[in-house]
């Protein structure tokens, strides 16, 4: 073993060979080192948690990485199939190893003259079984003649399966698999066996780590491995993930095209308008710190659209466009990461993910979105859902070069293809005599077909039906298209091997126009091909609709806060309430029957749109206008009544409600929602008449688009000065249980006032299950000098939030 180690050394210094090749070779030996020992440790870590999965919840339980079953209680634990799994799993395993001899075996050797060798040695699928960690039924979003599971897969194997291929030993020995498979039961059936099909998909990329064995160790190299794992995932995807899903039959006669390719549910339009106070990743010699070049990365699924990239700036505008296609509602979100483009490695600048089920709702949104997973930054974007008409008034050509329509292509199959260009030229037999007989033979065989389909500058291509004058794809397509009246379907059938064209064929699209639901299901006739050879293909073509929101819906994600907060001015001392000029006094309206209008403006993290406003009779923009035209109307106020309970201050449609003011110090503690810290014994309260430690306006909603608790701190008023020098407030918030450092929220200090004006805005991202177990703790603090002996606490609130309903939201003193 020293020699053979040792013999890279000597054969270098033979050869003369610069010590820098001795160096990088190292190099590679320790990083691949690193990364077998790295694979090792992460799957003996997973067997670890899986044998004792009461562990590993208590771990959880410190690290907050629970199953979703915990946080989600719609996502149901199901120990009995798990057992089940367990059982069945060694007679699986029995199946397996027949089907690798017998099925995939001779298809190996039939791929290629060098695969002819090839012979599994060893195959043994382990002891450890999947597991399912969690299931979802849907039951409210989708048809009643079906049933829709999202199981959620978790397979760490201890699987080995070895080949030989010309005395070579490729292996694998264990693997690790987590990923959300959608099962669909359709359509349900009033007869044996009650269900007419099954398809099964993965609603994302599944993460798939495998352990080599043999030479198949070369593919940990660095460089290789990235490569290799991308390509084995690029693999399933194409099968996998949606668009792409396996449906199997369960009755006889069953047609399952529609059930393997379904319309879409709709298109996603993303304006990609600009972003704000992004991270700054360039540096000079790791000091001096310099602009970005940032740029954005745009998923849904399995497609992807990248940005073009604004130079040197923290506050690029991008103003681009970029439209997907969603196949699945609830299921699929849109992802967003913004990168600093760097000549070796894009750093990453932060992320955003959003529910597309909202989305949907909603209609239209047009929001400041915080970036998750970065210190700072702003993203604005437009979203607007479109839905799929039948409608051709519909398909009016958009003047910005936008898309009106998409067009979906079901490709079944092709009938009577010519072997080779030379038999068949413009439909008439033109065989050619050719001398060399190895390259005749190669002619007579049967094609191996693949199709191109172009709509406009888009093309797509199909998979690869292997020497077959009849192949069939069974595939679907999508295509954006921005003038239906005028662009065609361009087809063209080609031979992989030889690289010629076998046929082709051209469809315009106004043909479809004239059928009453735009679509043509038919066979069509190939060009430059046999008059006999044809190519069956359905062809759907749909509207795209942008709905007008609903005014009677009381919007559930972020683009419910539209309208500014209501704030209150201090005057004099005396508290300037306000309402609408055309309407008196109205009675008081609780907070559950009140609907939460807005957030911040965009200098606090939120974009207000006045188009969506147009319909409210009273325009609520900036409050100190409104305190003032109030102040003017009404200069003698008497004094604010305490409240027994707290009341939300929001504005609403048609008026604006009145402002009232939070309850005394007395009334307030005695509520089990309230709390206050008295840290200083010279502060006296009579009887709850006066409020000594004064009042903080908060801002509370749950934007499930965002999946996070927002908390806007408005200001305060009326605190106690702790100190002759004057106090500067803070107010640090904490949403408990949790009370570590890393996830407290503070604002920023305002120097020498007893009424701090904040108007910021703080995230939590969890999920509402989970939020409506917390509590939010908020206190005002003063920023003291160093060893000083000021009182530092100024007061404190608690909210139980289990009593809130966050999705409406509530503002309120």
């Amino acid at each position: 073993r020293a020699l053979l180690l040792l013999g890279p050394v000597y054969l270098a210094g033979y050869l003369g060979l610069s010590g820098s090749w001795l160096l990088l070779a190292l190099a590679l030996w320790l990083c691949w080192g690193l990364n077998r020992r790295g694979k090792r440790d992460r799957l003996a870590a997973a067997f670890a948690l899986l044998e004792d999965e009461r562990e590993a919840v208590c771990r959880g339980l410190a690290a907050r990485h629970l199953p979703a079953w915990v946080h989600f209680p719609d996502v149901e634990r199901v120990e009995w199939l798990n057992k089940v799994l367990v059982q069945a799993w060694p007679y699986f395993g029995t199946i397996m190893e027949k089907t690798f001899k017998e099925v995939l075996e001779p298809k190996i050797r039939a791929k290629s003259v060098h695969l002819k060798t090839c012979t599994f040695t060893k195959i043994h699928f382990g002891e450890k079984c999947p597991r399912i960690n969690g299931i979802k039924a849907y039951t409210k979003e989708i048809d009643r003649r079906q049933v829709t599971l999202d199981l959620q897969i978790c397979y760490i194997g201890d699987c080995e399966i070895h080949m030989d291929i010309s005395k070579f030993n490729l292996g694998v020995k264990g693997v690790q698999l987590y990923g959300t498979l959608r099962v669909i039961l359709e359509p349900l059936l009033t007869d044996a066996p009650f269900v007419g099909a099954v398809t099964l998909f993965f609603m994302q990329k599944p993460h798939l780590e495998i352990n080599w064995a043999g030479m198949s160790n070369l593919l940990d190299v660095p460089g290789i491995n990235v490569m290799s794992d991308s390509l084995i995932q690029d693999f399933i995807a194409a099968r996998l993930v949606l668009p792409n899903r396996i449906t199997v039959p369960l009755k006889k006669n069953m047609n399952i095209a529609h059930l393997r390719f379904p319309v879409p549910q709709g298109v996603i339009r993303v304006h990609l308008l600009e972003a704000e106070n992004l991270v700054q990743k360039d540096n000079f010699l790791g000091a001096i710190r310099g602009k970005s070049d940032p740029y954005a990365l745009l998923r849904v699924g399995t497609v992807q659209y990248r940005s073009k990239t604004v130079s040197r700036d923290l506050n690029p505008i991008w103003n681009e466009t970029f439209e997907f296609v969603v196949h699945e509602v609830p299921g699929q979100d849109l992802e967003v990461d913004l990168y600093d483009e760097d000549p070796d490695k894009d750093d990453f600048m932060g992320s955003l993910l959003i529910s597309l089920v909202d989305v949907m709702n909603d209609r239209t949104v047009d929001e400041w979105f915080p970036l998750s997973k970065t210190t700072s930054g702003h993203l604005h974007l437009k979203l607007e859902w479109l839905s799929l008409v039948n409608d051709q008034e519909k398909l009016h050509e958009d003047k910005k070069g936008l898309s009106t329509a998409i067009l979906i292509v079901y490709l079944d199959s092709a009938f009577n293809l010519p072997k080779n260009h030379f038999e068949y030229s413009n439909g008439e037999c033109g065989t050619k005599k050719i001398k060399n007989n190895k390259y005749l033979k190669n002619m007579e065989r049967e094609p191996s077909s693949f199709v191109l389909l172009t709509v406009g500058n888009k093309t797509q291509k199909s998979k690869t039906c292997n020497f077959s004058k009849d192949p069939k794809w069974g595939q679907a397509f999508t295509f954006f298209v921005h003038s239906a009246h005028s662009q065609s379907l361009h087809i063209e059938i080609k031979d992989k091997e030889r690289d010629s064209t076998l046929g082709t064929s051209v469809v315009c699209l106004s043909h479809l126009l004239k059928d009453p639901s735009m679509t043509l299901d038919q066979r069509f006739q190939l060009d430059h091909s046999s008059s006999d050879s044809f190519i069956k293909m359905k062809l759907v073509l749909r509207a795209l609709n942008v709905e007008e929101p609903d005014p009677q819906r009381v919007k559930a994600g972020v683009s419910a806060s539209k309208l500014g907060p209501v704030r209150v001015t201090e005057k004099a001392g005396n508290l300037q309430k306000f309402s609408s000029p055309q309407v008196s006094k109205v009675p008081p309206m609780s907070k559950d029957s009140a609907a939460l209008e807005s957030l911040p403006k965009k200098d606090s993290g939120e974009h207000l749109d006045t188009k969506d406003s147009s319909g409210a009779p009273v325009p609520c923009e900036t409050v100190s206008g409104l305190d003032e035209a109030e102040g003017k109307q009404n200069p003698e106020l008497g004094p604010p009544s305490a409240l027994p309970s707290r009341a939300a201050a929001v504005p609403t449609l048609p008026v604006l409600q009145e402002m009232r003011v939070a309850p005394s110090v007395t009334s307030l503690g005695s509520l089990p929602s309230s709390c206050f810290e008295l840290s200083s014994s010279n502060l006296d309260i009579h009887n709850g008449t006066e409020m000594p430690l004064g009042e903080i306006q908060l801002t509370v909603r749950y934007a499930s688009i965002r999946q996070s608790l927002v908390v806007l701190v408005n200001g305060c008023r009326n605190l106690v000065p702790s100190s002759n020098r004057g106090i500067d407030p803070y107010v640090r918030i904490y949403l408990l249980p949790d009370r570590r450092w890393t996830s407290r929220k503070k604002t920023s200090v305002k120097k020498k006032t007893l009424n701090p004006q904040y108007d910021e805005k703080f995230e939590f991202f969890e999920s509402l299950e989970n939020v409506k177990k917390r509590t939010l703790d908020i206190a005002v603090k003063n920023s003291r000098p160093f060893i000083s002996q000021e009182r530092k606490e100024l007061g404190k609130v608690r909210i139980d939030l289990s009593r809130e309903d966050l999705i409406k939201g509530f503002a309120q003193w």
